[in-house]
C-alpha cells in the first residue's frame, strides 16, 4: 500500500512480479460484450485476486493493459476497478494505479467475493472455514429462534422445509435448504445474524454443486432438518441446539468425503 506522505508503495509492500499468465486472457474465456462488460471484467480480475494470482500489495496492470488483454474499453476497466474497490479488494491512487489490499480488508460477506472464494482452488479450506463459523453461530441462533419466533417466521421455516421435500432437482433442494437456515437466522430476532445468511447460502450452493448426494443421504438430511423445525415449533431451545449440531455434523461428513 502506498505511503501516505510520499504517495509511493512502502518498503513492506514492494511491487510483486506477476506471472505472465496472470495478465493474459484465457483461451476459452468468452468475449466480454454488452452493458455489463465491467461486471464480467470485475469477476475475472476478482477471481484472479482471490485465488492468489495477485497477492496483497501487488500493483495491478494499468487500464491500457487490461483494455488490451480483454478487448474492452478503458471506461469498462475503470468501472470494474471501482467495483473491486467497493468490495475491499483494491485501493487506487493517481500516478500509482491500483493495488491489492490485505485479505483482512476484503468484504468476505459480499456475494461475489464469496463466489470467487468458492470457485478458487482453495475452496475446500473456504468450506471448512464456513462450517467452523456455522458451528459457532447456528446452534445458538436456532435456540433463540425457538424462544422468539413468530407465527409468520415459523411459516417461512415450514415452507422452506416443504420445498426441500418436494424439490425435483438438487439445485431446488439446495436453494430451499439455504432458505431454511436463513429463515431461522431471521427468527432469532438478532438482526446482526441475518447477513450471515449470504455466507451460508454461498457455501451450500458451492458445496453441493461439487458433490453427488445419494438418495439415502438426502432422506437423512431431510430428517435432520425436520428435527430442527420441530424443536423451533415446540419452542425447545436445548433440543434446537442439538438438532442443528447433528445437521452440521452431517455436512462436515459430506465435505470430508468430497475431499478424499
Amino acid at each position: 500500500m502506498p505511503d501516505k506522505k510520499s504517495g509511493k508503495p512502502t518498503a513492506a509492500l514492494e511491487v510483486v512480479m506477476v506471472d505472465r499468465s496472470a495478465t493474459t486472457r484465457r483461451p476459452n474465456s468468452p468475449r466480454m460484450t454488452g452493458a455489463s462488460v465491467h461486471v464480467s471484467l470485475a469477476g475475472e480480475i476478482g477471481l484472479r485476486i482471490v485465488r492468489g494470482d495477485y497477492p496483497p500489495g501487488t500493483i495491478l496492470p494499468n487500464e491500457a493493459k487490461w483494455s488490451e488483454v480483454f478487448e474492452v474499453s478503458r471506461s469498462a476497466v475503470r468501472e470494474a476497478i471501482k467495483m473491486l474497490m467497493a468490495k475491499g479488494l483494491l485501493s487506487s491512487r493517481p500516478k500509482i494505479g491500483s493495488w491489492v489490499e490485505p485479505k483482512e480488508r476484503w468484504n468476505l460477506l459480499d456475494r461475489d467475493v464469496l463466489g470467487w472464494y468458492a470457485a478458487s482452488p482453495d475452496r475446500e479450506s473456504f468450506l471448512r472455514a464456513v462450517q467452523e463459523l456455522r458451528h459457532m453461530i447456528e446452534p445458538e441462533a436456532t435456540a433463540l429462534a425457538a424462544e422468539r419466533r413468530t407465527d409468520e417466521q415459523m411459516n417461512a421455516i415450514n415452507q422452506a422445509l416443504h420445498d426441500m421435500d418436494q424439490a425435483t432437482s438438487l439445485q431446488q433442494r439446495t436453494e430451499a435448504d439455504a432458505r431454511f437456515h436463513i429463515a431461522i437466522l431471521r427468527a432469532s430476532g438478532n438482526d446482526l445474524l441475518v447477513p450471515l445468511g449470504v455466507l451460508i447460502e454461498s457455501a451450500l450452493n458451492h458445496l453441493f454443486a461439487h458433490v453427488t448426494r445419494e438418495e439415502d443421504n438426502l432422506r437423512y438430511a431431510l430428517k435432520l432438518h425436520e428435527n430442527i423445525e420441530k424443536s423451533i415449533r415446540l419452542q425447545r431451545p436445548t433440543m434446537a441446539r442439538n438438532a442443528v449440531r447433528k445437521a452440521l455434523a452431517n455436512t462436515d461428513e459430506i465435505i470430508a468425503r468430497w475431499s478424499r
